[in-house]
Protein backbone atom coordinates (compact mmCIF):
# COMPACT_ATOMS: atom_id res chain seq x y z
CA UNK A 1 0.00 0.00 0.00
CA UNK A 2 1.12 3.53 -0.51
CA UNK A 3 2.78 5.07 2.26
CA UNK A 4 2.66 8.59 3.70
CA UNK A 5 5.55 10.09 1.62
CA UNK A 6 3.67 9.23 -1.58
CA UNK A 7 1.26 11.44 -1.18
CA UNK A 8 3.29 14.55 -0.17
CA UNK A 9 2.88 16.46 -3.48
CA UNK A 10 -1.44 16.38 -2.42
CA UNK A 11 0.23 18.52 0.18
CA UNK A 12 0.49 21.43 -1.62
CA UNK A 13 -2.66 20.79 -3.58
CA UNK A 14 -4.94 21.52 0.20
CA UNK A 15 -4.99 25.27 -0.32
CA UNK A 16 -6.64 25.29 3.39
CA UNK A 17 -9.85 27.32 1.31
CA UNK A 18 -12.16 25.48 4.43
CA UNK A 19 -14.57 23.99 1.83
CA UNK A 20 -14.17 20.70 3.60
CA UNK A 21 -15.43 22.21 6.69
CA UNK A 22 -19.29 23.00 5.01
CA UNK A 23 -19.23 18.71 4.32
CA UNK A 24 -17.42 17.17 7.14
CA UNK A 25 -19.89 15.40 9.32
CA UNK A 26 -17.43 15.30 12.42
CA UNK A 27 -16.69 18.85 12.14
CA UNK A 28 -20.11 19.67 11.80
CA UNK A 29 -21.45 18.17 15.24
CA UNK A 30 -17.80 18.75 17.09
CA UNK A 31 -16.08 22.29 15.29
CA UNK A 32 -12.90 21.39 16.02
CA UNK A 33 -10.38 22.12 13.44
CA UNK A 34 -8.59 18.81 13.77
CA UNK A 35 -11.69 16.61 12.89
CA UNK A 36 -11.96 18.53 9.65
CA UNK A 37 -9.64 17.59 6.19
CA UNK A 38 -7.23 20.50 5.70
CA UNK A 39 -6.74 20.05 9.55
CA UNK A 40 -5.82 16.19 9.29
CA UNK A 41 -3.64 17.11 5.69
CA UNK A 42 -1.44 19.79 8.04
CA UNK A 43 -0.69 16.86 10.31
CA UNK A 44 0.08 14.83 7.76
CA UNK A 45 2.43 17.24 6.46
CA UNK A 46 3.66 17.82 10.04
CA UNK A 47 4.67 14.19 10.26
CA UNK A 48 6.70 14.18 7.49
CA UNK A 49 8.48 17.29 8.49
CA UNK A 50 9.86 15.45 11.50
CA UNK A 51 7.49 18.08 13.51
CA UNK A 52 5.20 15.79 15.46
CA UNK A 53 5.48 12.35 16.26
CA UNK A 54 3.07 9.59 17.25
CA UNK A 55 1.57 10.54 20.37
CA UNK A 56 -1.94 10.42 22.10
CA UNK A 57 -3.01 13.63 20.69
CA UNK A 58 -2.25 13.07 17.35
CA UNK A 59 -3.57 9.88 17.01
CA UNK A 60 -6.74 10.99 18.48
CA UNK A 61 -7.02 13.49 15.77
CA UNK A 62 -6.21 11.29 13.22
CA UNK A 63 -8.84 8.55 14.44
CA UNK A 64 -11.28 11.58 14.14
CA UNK A 65 -12.06 10.74 10.38
CA UNK A 66 -14.80 8.57 9.14
CA UNK A 67 -13.26 7.92 6.06
CA UNK A 68 -16.29 9.19 4.39
CA UNK A 69 -14.92 11.07 1.61
CA UNK A 70 -17.46 13.95 1.52
CA UNK A 71 -14.43 16.57 1.38
CA UNK A 72 -13.16 15.15 -2.09
CA UNK A 73 -16.25 15.21 -3.24
CA UNK A 74 -16.58 19.04 -2.89
CA UNK A 75 -11.89 19.85 -2.53
CA UNK A 76 -11.64 22.41 -5.79
CA UNK A 77 -8.67 20.27 -6.34
CA UNK A 78 -9.95 16.28 -5.39
CA UNK A 79 -7.24 16.04 -2.47
CA UNK A 80 -7.61 12.62 -1.60
CA UNK A 81 -7.77 13.10 2.34
CA UNK A 82 -8.84 9.41 2.65
CA UNK A 83 -6.38 7.73 1.20
CA UNK A 84 -3.98 10.73 3.23
CA UNK A 85 -5.67 10.19 6.44
CA UNK A 86 -5.55 5.93 5.64
CA UNK A 87 -1.50 6.52 5.56
CA UNK A 88 -1.17 8.74 8.58
CA UNK A 89 -2.69 5.96 10.72
CA UNK A 90 -0.39 3.14 8.77
CA UNK A 91 2.69 5.47 9.51
CA UNK A 92 1.58 5.59 13.50
CA UNK A 93 1.08 2.31 13.80
CA UNK A 94 4.26 1.75 12.27
CA UNK A 95 5.60 3.80 14.63
CA UNK A 96 3.65 3.03 17.77
CA UNK A 97 2.37 -0.02 17.05
CA UNK A 98 -1.55 -1.00 16.56
CA UNK A 99 -3.67 -0.14 19.70
CA UNK A 100 -5.23 -3.26 21.76
CA UNK A 101 -8.63 -2.70 19.26
CA UNK A 102 -6.50 -2.14 16.20
CA UNK A 103 -4.43 -5.38 16.86
CA UNK A 104 -7.56 -7.54 18.18
CA UNK A 105 -9.11 -6.47 14.61
CA UNK A 106 -6.09 -7.52 12.21
CA UNK A 107 -6.04 -10.69 14.12
CA UNK A 108 -9.40 -11.54 14.08
CA UNK A 109 -9.63 -10.63 10.57
CA UNK A 110 -6.95 -12.63 9.17
CA UNK A 111 -8.05 -15.73 11.03
CA UNK A 112 -11.22 -16.52 9.08
CA UNK A 113 -11.81 -19.84 11.83
CA UNK A 114 -11.38 -18.04 14.25
CA UNK A 115 -14.67 -15.02 12.85
CA UNK A 116 -16.64 -18.51 12.12
CA UNK A 117 -16.14 -19.54 15.50
CA UNK A 118 -16.81 -16.09 16.99
CA UNK A 119 -19.80 -16.02 15.16
CA UNK A 120 -21.28 -18.94 16.88
CA UNK A 121 -20.44 -17.76 20.08
CA UNK A 122 -21.83 -14.53 19.41
CA UNK A 123 -25.07 -15.96 18.73
CA UNK A 124 -25.24 -18.38 21.41
CA UNK A 125 -23.45 -15.30 24.32
CA UNK A 126 -26.29 -12.72 22.76
CA UNK A 127 -29.14 -14.75 23.90
CA UNK A 128 -27.74 -14.52 27.84
CA UNK A 129 -26.28 -10.94 27.46
CA UNK A 130 -29.17 -9.28 24.83
CA UNK A 131 -32.73 -8.65 24.85
CA UNK A 132 -34.43 -7.85 21.83
CA UNK A 133 -35.52 -3.95 21.16
CA UNK A 134 -38.25 -4.68 19.88
CA UNK A 135 -38.73 -7.66 17.10
CA UNK A 136 -36.94 -6.19 14.46
CA UNK A 137 -34.85 -3.81 15.57
CA UNK A 138 -31.76 -5.56 17.26
CA UNK A 139 -30.39 -6.49 20.70
CA UNK A 140 -29.08 -4.56 23.45
CA UNK A 141 -27.26 -5.54 26.55
CA UNK A 142 -28.94 -6.63 29.56
CA UNK A 143 -25.97 -5.63 31.90
CA UNK A 144 -22.66 -3.25 31.10
CA UNK A 145 -20.20 -4.58 29.45
CA UNK A 146 -16.57 -2.66 28.96
CA UNK A 147 -16.42 -1.07 25.84
CA UNK A 148 -20.08 -1.35 24.82
CA UNK A 149 -22.74 1.90 25.45
CA UNK A 150 -25.65 0.05 27.19
CA UNK A 151 -27.71 2.16 24.57
CA UNK A 152 -26.43 0.46 21.79
CA UNK A 153 -27.76 -0.99 19.46
CA UNK A 154 -26.45 -4.05 17.39
CA UNK A 155 -27.73 -6.80 15.30
CA UNK A 156 -27.75 -10.88 16.60
CA UNK A 157 -24.87 -12.72 15.00
CA UNK A 158 -25.68 -15.54 13.06
CA UNK A 159 -25.18 -18.99 14.44
CA UNK A 160 -24.64 -20.35 10.76
CA UNK A 161 -22.64 -18.29 8.59
CA UNK A 162 -24.03 -17.65 4.95
CA UNK A 163 -21.16 -18.89 3.28
CA UNK A 164 -21.54 -22.48 5.50
CA UNK A 165 -25.13 -22.55 4.77
CA UNK A 166 -26.87 -25.12 1.85
CA UNK A 167 -27.67 -22.56 -0.78
CA UNK A 168 -30.16 -24.14 -3.57
CA UNK A 169 -30.02 -22.56 -6.83
CA UNK A 170 -32.56 -22.79 -9.69
CA UNK A 171 -30.59 -22.23 -12.71
CA UNK A 172 -27.72 -23.93 -13.41
CA UNK A 173 -23.91 -23.49 -12.99
CA UNK A 174 -23.87 -23.09 -17.14
CA UNK A 175 -26.20 -20.29 -17.29
CA UNK A 176 -24.96 -17.56 -19.86
CA UNK A 177 -24.01 -14.92 -17.15
CA UNK A 178 -21.35 -16.02 -14.75
CA UNK A 179 -21.05 -14.17 -11.64
CA UNK A 180 -18.93 -14.62 -7.84
CA UNK A 181 -21.21 -13.07 -4.82
CA UNK A 182 -18.55 -11.34 -2.82
CA UNK A 183 -20.26 -11.49 0.53
CA UNK A 184 -18.21 -9.43 3.23
CA UNK A 185 -18.32 -10.09 6.72
CA UNK A 186 -21.20 -8.57 7.43
CA UNK A 187 -23.59 -10.35 5.05
CA UNK A 188 -21.77 -13.79 5.73
CA UNK A 189 -22.01 -13.80 9.87
CA UNK A 190 -24.59 -10.74 10.53
CA UNK A 191 -27.30 -10.75 7.88
CA UNK A 192 -26.86 -13.94 5.87
CA UNK A 193 -30.51 -13.43 4.42
CA UNK A 194 -29.42 -10.45 2.46
CA UNK A 195 -27.17 -13.07 0.79
CA UNK A 196 -30.27 -15.38 0.62
CA UNK A 197 -32.03 -12.37 -1.47
CA UNK A 198 -29.11 -12.07 -3.89
CA UNK A 199 -29.07 -15.61 -4.69
CA UNK A 200 -32.87 -15.61 -5.44
CA UNK A 201 -33.13 -12.46 -7.33
CA UNK A 202 -30.41 -13.63 -9.21
CA UNK A 203 -31.93 -16.74 -10.36
CA UNK A 204 -34.73 -15.28 -10.96
CA UNK A 205 -32.76 -12.90 -13.79
CA UNK A 206 -31.96 -16.31 -15.23
CA UNK A 207 -27.76 -16.14 -13.44
CA UNK A 208 -25.89 -18.47 -11.51
CA UNK A 209 -24.38 -17.25 -8.33
CA UNK A 210 -20.55 -18.70 -7.79
CA UNK A 211 -20.22 -18.97 -3.94
CA UNK A 212 -16.88 -19.49 -2.34
CA UNK A 213 -16.08 -20.24 1.46
CA UNK A 214 -11.98 -19.33 0.80
CA UNK A 215 -13.03 -15.67 0.39
CA UNK A 216 -12.24 -13.88 3.41
CA UNK A 217 -13.02 -10.14 4.88
CA UNK A 218 -12.14 -7.18 2.27
CA UNK A 219 -9.97 -5.33 4.86
CA UNK A 220 -11.90 -2.01 4.84
CA UNK A 221 -11.77 -2.45 8.43
CA UNK A 222 -8.27 -2.75 9.37
CA UNK A 223 -7.56 -0.38 6.82
CA UNK A 224 -9.80 2.30 9.20
CA UNK A 225 -7.65 0.67 11.74
CA UNK A 226 -4.60 1.40 10.39
CA UNK A 227 -3.50 -1.96 9.60
CA UNK A 228 -1.64 -2.17 6.16
CA UNK A 229 -0.30 -5.27 6.48
CA UNK A 230 -3.74 -6.95 7.45
CA UNK A 231 -5.14 -5.36 4.25
CA UNK A 232 -2.43 -6.90 2.22
CA UNK A 233 -2.83 -10.00 3.77
CA UNK A 234 -6.88 -10.18 3.18
CA UNK A 235 -6.16 -9.08 -0.29
CA UNK A 236 -3.77 -11.27 -1.54
CA UNK A 237 -5.80 -14.60 -0.32
CA UNK A 238 -9.21 -13.19 -1.63
CA UNK A 239 -7.77 -13.06 -4.75
CA UNK A 240 -6.21 -16.57 -4.97
CA UNK A 241 -9.55 -17.83 -3.30
CA UNK A 242 -11.42 -15.85 -6.17
CA UNK A 243 -9.12 -16.48 -9.75
CA UNK A 244 -9.65 -20.08 -9.73
CA UNK A 245 -13.08 -19.49 -10.61
CA UNK A 246 -14.58 -18.62 -13.85
CA UNK A 247 -16.57 -15.88 -14.11
CA UNK A 248 -17.55 -12.20 -15.89
CA UNK A 249 -18.61 -10.36 -12.55
CA UNK A 250 -17.75 -10.31 -9.06
CA UNK A 251 -20.95 -8.43 -7.56
CA UNK A 252 -21.02 -6.97 -3.65
CA UNK A 253 -24.03 -6.23 -1.74
CA UNK A 254 -21.67 -4.40 0.62
CA UNK A 255 -20.42 -0.73 -0.05
CA UNK A 256 -18.03 -1.02 1.82
CA UNK A 257 -16.57 -4.47 -0.06
CA UNK A 258 -17.17 -2.35 -2.93
CA UNK A 259 -15.11 -0.01 -2.38
CA UNK A 260 -12.54 -2.21 -0.86
CA UNK A 261 -12.52 -4.59 -4.27
CA UNK A 262 -12.58 -1.82 -6.55
CA UNK A 263 -11.28 0.90 -5.06
CA UNK A 264 -8.10 -0.25 -2.72
CA UNK A 265 -7.03 -3.36 -4.49
CA UNK A 266 -6.03 -1.58 -7.64
CA UNK A 267 -3.55 0.35 -5.55
CA UNK A 268 -2.16 -3.26 -4.31
CA UNK A 269 -0.48 -4.22 -7.29
CA UNK A 270 -0.87 -4.52 -11.04
CA UNK A 271 -2.29 -8.33 -10.49
CA UNK A 272 -5.72 -6.72 -8.82
CA UNK A 273 -6.36 -4.40 -11.60
CA UNK A 274 -8.30 -7.01 -14.00
CA UNK A 275 -10.11 -8.54 -10.97
CA UNK A 276 -11.26 -4.78 -9.61
CA UNK A 277 -12.47 -4.09 -13.13
CA UNK A 278 -14.75 -6.90 -13.05
CA UNK A 279 -16.24 -6.17 -9.83
CA UNK A 280 -19.68 -4.69 -10.00
CA UNK A 281 -22.07 -3.29 -7.13
CA UNK A 282 -25.23 -5.98 -7.35
CA UNK A 283 -27.43 -2.92 -7.82
CA UNK A 284 -25.53 -1.81 -10.66
CA UNK A 285 -25.67 -4.96 -12.48
CA UNK A 286 -29.38 -5.75 -11.88
CA UNK A 287 -30.52 -3.05 -13.89
CA UNK A 288 -27.96 -3.50 -16.70
CA UNK A 289 -29.91 -6.60 -16.46
CA UNK A 290 -33.66 -4.58 -17.27
CA UNK A 291 -34.77 -5.85 -13.81
CA UNK A 292 -36.19 -2.44 -13.04
CA UNK A 293 -38.03 -2.92 -16.34
CA UNK A 294 -39.58 -6.22 -15.08
CA UNK A 295 -40.46 -4.81 -11.78
CA UNK A 296 -42.31 -2.08 -13.14
CA UNK A 297 -44.22 -4.20 -15.73
CA UNK A 298 -45.66 -5.70 -12.42
CA UNK A 299 -49.16 -5.07 -10.97
CA UNK A 300 -48.87 -2.28 -8.12
CA UNK A 301 -49.87 -2.98 -5.07
CA UNK A 302 -52.93 -0.96 -3.43
CA UNK A 303 -51.30 -1.54 0.25
CA UNK A 304 -48.17 0.26 -0.62
CA UNK A 305 -45.23 1.57 1.86
CA UNK A 306 -43.04 4.66 1.90
CA UNK A 307 -39.66 4.22 1.53
CA UNK A 308 -36.20 6.54 1.18
CA UNK A 309 -32.95 5.47 0.41
CA UNK A 310 -29.17 6.17 2.37
CA UNK A 311 -26.53 6.38 0.10
CA UNK A 312 -23.64 4.37 1.33
CA UNK A 313 -20.42 6.63 1.43
CA UNK A 314 -18.31 4.24 -0.56
CA UNK A 315 -21.02 3.56 -3.28
CA UNK A 316 -21.47 7.51 -3.53
CA UNK A 317 -17.90 8.02 -4.01
CA UNK A 318 -17.71 5.92 -6.89
CA UNK A 319 -21.16 7.41 -8.64
CA UNK A 320 -22.82 4.54 -7.70
CA UNK A 321 -26.19 6.47 -6.91
CA UNK A 322 -29.15 6.26 -9.68
CA UNK A 323 -29.69 2.35 -10.03
CA UNK A 324 -30.60 1.77 -6.07
CA UNK A 325 -33.38 4.74 -6.57
CA UNK A 326 -34.17 3.25 -9.88
CA UNK A 327 -34.98 0.29 -8.94
CA UNK A 328 -36.82 1.47 -5.80
CA UNK A 329 -39.05 3.82 -7.55
CA UNK A 330 -39.72 0.47 -9.76
CA UNK A 331 -41.07 -1.65 -6.69
CA UNK A 332 -44.43 -2.64 -7.16
CA UNK A 333 -45.40 -2.46 -3.01
CA UNK A 334 -43.16 0.71 -2.62
CA UNK A 335 -43.92 4.87 -2.92
CA UNK A 336 -40.63 6.15 -3.18
CA UNK A 337 -39.46 9.61 -1.01
CA UNK A 338 -36.17 11.48 -1.67
CA UNK A 339 -34.90 12.55 2.05
CA UNK A 340 -33.59 15.48 3.19
CA UNK A 341 -28.88 15.11 2.68
CA UNK A 342 -29.81 11.27 1.51
CA UNK A 343 -25.72 11.21 0.45
CA UNK A 344 -24.29 12.55 4.20
CA UNK A 345 -22.30 10.08 6.28
CA UNK A 346 -24.43 7.81 8.61
CA UNK A 347 -21.54 7.80 11.07
CA UNK A 348 -20.49 4.79 11.50
CA UNK A 349 -16.68 4.97 9.65
CA UNK A 350 -15.76 1.51 10.30
CA UNK A 351 -13.68 1.63 13.99
CA UNK A 352 -14.77 5.41 14.07
CA UNK A 353 -18.08 4.49 16.11
CA UNK A 354 -16.43 2.52 18.48
CA UNK A 355 -13.68 5.03 19.18
CA UNK A 356 -16.31 8.07 18.74
CA UNK A 357 -19.48 6.88 19.57
CA UNK A 358 -21.02 9.96 21.09
CA UNK A 359 -19.87 11.28 17.98
CA UNK A 360 -21.03 8.75 15.52
CA UNK A 361 -24.80 8.75 17.17
CA UNK A 362 -24.53 13.32 17.06
CA UNK A 363 -23.96 12.80 13.20
CA UNK A 364 -26.70 9.41 12.94
CA UNK A 365 -28.89 11.86 15.24
CA UNK A 366 -29.67 13.79 11.98
CA UNK A 367 -30.01 11.18 10.03
CA UNK A 368 -32.31 9.37 11.59
CA UNK A 369 -35.00 13.13 11.58
CA UNK A 370 -34.16 13.15 8.16
CA UNK A 371 -35.68 10.00 7.76
CA UNK A 372 -38.42 10.69 10.34
CA UNK A 373 -39.14 13.54 8.26
CA UNK A 374 -39.31 11.60 5.08
CA UNK A 375 -42.25 10.00 6.62
CA UNK A 376 -40.69 6.90 4.90
CA UNK A 377 -41.78 3.29 6.96
CA UNK A 378 -38.34 2.05 5.89
CA UNK A 379 -34.76 3.59 4.86
CA UNK A 380 -33.20 0.91 2.50
CA UNK A 381 -29.73 1.35 1.91
CA UNK A 382 -26.84 -1.53 0.36
CA UNK A 383 -24.69 -1.62 3.09
CA UNK A 384 -25.08 -4.35 6.24
CA UNK A 385 -22.95 -1.58 8.43
CA UNK A 386 -25.05 1.40 7.52
CA UNK A 387 -28.28 -0.69 8.29
CA UNK A 388 -26.70 -1.41 11.66
CA UNK A 389 -25.74 2.52 11.85
CA UNK A 390 -28.97 3.48 10.71
CA UNK A 391 -31.33 1.24 12.94
CA UNK A 392 -29.26 2.26 16.15
CA UNK A 393 -29.79 5.89 15.47
CA UNK A 394 -33.59 5.21 14.71
CA UNK A 395 -33.78 3.80 18.21
CA UNK A 396 -32.30 5.87 19.92
CA UNK A 397 -34.31 8.43 18.47
CA UNK A 398 -37.20 6.68 19.34
CA UNK A 399 -38.43 6.91 15.63
CA UNK A 400 -40.66 3.76 14.51
CA UNK A 401 -38.76 3.70 11.14
CA UNK A 402 -36.44 -0.11 9.76
CA UNK A 403 -33.59 -0.03 8.31
CA UNK A 404 -32.90 -2.93 5.29
CA UNK A 405 -31.14 -3.83 2.62
CA UNK A 406 -32.68 -2.63 -0.61
CA UNK A 407 -32.54 -6.27 -2.26
CA UNK A 408 -34.79 -7.41 0.84
CA UNK A 409 -37.45 -5.50 -0.71
CA UNK A 410 -36.67 -6.12 -4.42
CA UNK A 411 -37.27 -10.11 -3.01
CA UNK A 412 -40.53 -9.20 -1.68
CA UNK A 413 -41.73 -7.83 -5.29
CA UNK A 414 -40.91 -11.21 -7.51
CA UNK A 415 -43.58 -13.17 -8.49
CA UNK A 416 -43.94 -16.40 -6.67
CA UNK A 417 -42.96 -19.70 -8.88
Amino acid sequence: MKNLAQYQEWFQACVKCGACRATCPVFKVENQEGGVARGKIALAQAMMDGEVFAEDRLVHDLSQCLLCGSCTNLCPNQVPTIDIVAAARMKVAQEKGLSGFGRGVATLLTHKKAMDWMSKGGDLASRLLCRQIPETSGLRLRFPVPGIPNERTFPKPSFKPFLKRDIRQTVSCSASHRVLFFTGCGINYLYPEIGEYLVRILNFMGVHVTLTDEQGCCGLPALSAGAGDAVETLAERNLKALKIHAFDAVLTACASCYGALAGIYPTLGSGYQPFAEKTRDVMDFLMDMNLAGRLASLPRSEDRIQVTYHDPCHLRNHGLTRAPRQLLAALPQVDYVEMTDAATCCGLGGTFSVHHYETSQKIGSQKAKHIAQSGAEIVATACPGCIIQLQDNLNRENIPARAAHLLELVCQALPVK
